[in-house]
């Protein structure tokens, strides 16, 4: 009999980033979903599609009752609600349900940014100077120009513009008050790496060939991932955004970036998958700007594109992340390992 494999994943619903024209980010996910469906019935799993909707206790009933040998996580969250993407590893677990991906505590302490960096620091791992800043605490502002605002807990660059990275105490105000009156709270400001940038994919414990993304913007636009260069086709920034993979940098310069990318994986106590993202800063210096757990596996993302360059293809990647997950029947309960002494609260 043909094991059964639930692809567990959000049913795209309406959110607050509708208004804010961020929603594609949303819906992508089911671009993943037929995808990995696609790749377990090449393989000969017996394929099973399982959307949630909130609530949480019904989506629990849901994975409770699934009845598969494996669960393949493509869970996000909840619309709106990035925060409950750590849900349905944290159910499988309490019903001892085999999973594909990171484990709850790892989702939830990457998307709470400034834990994570914390957690970095703590591992020796070098990322951006930063504060936790709002309209009401901005006099304590300490950091050197450009920095860049981001809102603290979300993903998919949801609120990353070309105003996000700013030079003066009036955009720091203004992009600060947009940030946390859009997505709650306090905003995340850090010094801003605008050199280089790499990111690299952990499968297992094998590092993926890196990628490098590259920019050609007009005069004064930043070099960074906005949500229009991941989402918007007809934006400059998409248009004028581009990736290499392999990236063409020294063998110095791979051990480096593929050390850091596994040494960051095991700090958050990723398992399975997960991207790891870097810049070099003005001095040269190669800076972890953020770890990614579960990223988009969509055909042509990132870590789809390492897996191809790595001669897994697309099926051979999929595989591969089944092995790493069947891995874990054998060290059950699974573990949450990350390096460093607790985190205190940011």
């Amino acid at each position: 009999m043909r094991q059964r494999v639930a692809i567990v994943y959000n049913q795209p619903q309406p959110s607050r980033y509708d208004s804010s024209g961020e929603s594609l980010a949303v819906s992508s996910v089911l671009e993943a979903v037929a995808a990995v469906e696609h790749a377990l019935l090449e393989l000969g799993f017996d394929v099973a599609l399982t959307p949630l909707v909130p609530p949480l206790r019904e989506a629990a009933a849901v994975i409770k009752n699934l009845g598969a040998g494996l669960v393949f996580n493509l869970f996000e969250g909840f619309c709106g609600q990035p925060e409950t993407e750590a849900f349905v590893p944290e159910v499988c677990t309490q019903r001892h349900l085999l999973y594909t991906g990171c484990p709850g505590e790892a989702l939830s302490l990457a998307l709470h940014k400034v834990r994570a960096k914390v957690r970095l620091q703590q591992c020796g791992i070098a990322t951006p100077d930063f504060q936790l800043l709002s309209p009401d605490t901005l006099r304590l502002f300490r950091l050197s120009y450009p920095c860049i605002v981001k809102p603290l807990g979300e993903d998919a660059s949801h609120g990353i513009t070309a105003e996000s990275v700013v030079s003066n105490q009036c955009a720091l105000e203004k992009q600060v008050a947009r940030v946390s009156l859009g997505y709650g709270g306090t905003a995340l400001v850090e010094e801003f790496a605008g050199g280089r940038e790499f990111n690299a994919t952990v499968l297992g414990e094998r590092v993926l060939p890196v990628s490098e993304i590259g920019y050609a913007l007009p005069p004064g636009m930043p070099r960074l991932l906005t949500y229009d260069a991941k989402w918007q086709p007809q934006s400059l920034y998409y248009q004028g955004s581009s990736v290499v993979c392999p990236a063409v940098i020294s063998d110095e310069e791979q051990k480096k970036i593929a050390g850091t990318a596994l040494a960051s994986f095991r700090a958050i106590g990723c398992r399975g998958y997960a991207r790891v993202d870097m810049r070099l800063d003005e001095k040269g210096k190669l800076k972890v700007i953020e770890v990614n757990p579960n990223p988009d596996i969509s055909p042509g993302t990132g870590a789809a594109r390492q897996a191809e360059a790595a001669g897994l293809g697309y099926t051979g990647f999929i595989e591969k992340i089944v092995a790493a997950a069947e891995k874990e029947r054998r060290q059950w309960p699974p573990r949450f390992e990350p390096c460093g002494a607790p985190i205190s609260a940011a």
